[in-house]
């Protein structure tokens, strides 16, 4: 349990360094997003054959699991209620 909060930190903290920006939550959502994005990372590469089922995906995948979390968080979250520059201009 201990070593899934680590590395749901770590995975979660490089996904969001891949993307920069801003994004609401803390430590909590980070450690969060890591998590999800490793069992994002494991349901893809099973799907893709390059895990076994059950099996728990790499560091890699598991990142790019976070980081396409967080690119799909970004387009319904600016969908949604985000703000529009195109005021006046």
């Amino acid at each position: 349990m201990i070593w899934t909060i680590i590395s749901g930190a770590i995975i979660g903290a490089i996904a969001k360094l891949i993307m920069p920006g801003k994004d609401p939550g803390g430590i909590v959502v980070t450690i969060l997003l890591g998590i999800a994005g490793s069992w994002c990372g494991s349901f893809i590469g099973t799907q893709l054959g390059l895990y076994a089922p059950g099996e728990n995906a790499g560091f890699i995948m598991s990142t790019l699991g976070a980081v396409l979390l967080l690119a799909l968080y970004r387009v319904f979250a600016n969908r949604g209620g985000g703000k529009s520059n195109a005021a006046g201009a």
